[in-house]
């Protein structure tokens, strides 16, 4: 059971290093185009080539700032920790799916099963929040049944 909860933290911590080194990736590749960016006869095509290597610099800093946002969130997470109620950290399962209540990576797989990487301020997250085994929740027409909570 905690093993389970580790390898679905592993996988949110490298679904945010992914996000953190593509953002790093993008703001290195832009300063270099800035830096090999020489003014020409046109000086306005030289400073309209600069803005846009600053807007994809500064978009690419906002990616980054989120992605530690999410790294931040995880580290508030111990995965050895078991909860008879769905809070963040949690795996819980229902009728119609399994979520791991951490922070919002889509889709994780481990040994065949599929389980939802939601953030606990997500709308479902909020309608589990607190929620036990037996539980029922309804989310846009859906009828959810808490089965566990690991």
């Amino acid at each position: 059971m905690n093993q389970l909860k580790q390898l679905l933290y592993q996988q949110c911590l490298d679904y945010v290093q992914q996000r953190m080194d593509a953002a790093q990736q993008g703001i290195d590749e832009a300063q270099q185009a800035s830096k090999e960016d020489t003014k020409s006869s046109a000086g306005d095509k030289y400073e309209t080539g600069r803005a846009m290597m600053q807007q994809e610099t500064d978009r690419n800093m906002a990616q980054l700032t989120e992605a530690n946002k999410l790294k931040v969130a995880l580290n508030q997470i111990n995965p050895a920790v078991n909860n008879d109620r769905a809070e963040t950290g949690s795996i819980v399962i229902t009728n119609l799916a399994k979520f791991y209540i951490s922070i919002s990576a889509g889709a994780l797989s481990v040994n065949g099963d599929t389980y939802m990487a939601i953030s606990p301020a997500s709308p479902i997250g909020l309608k589990m929040k607190g929620l036990k085994a037996g539980d029922e929740f309804n989310l846009n027409g859906k009828a959810y049944k808490i089965e566990s909570i690991l």
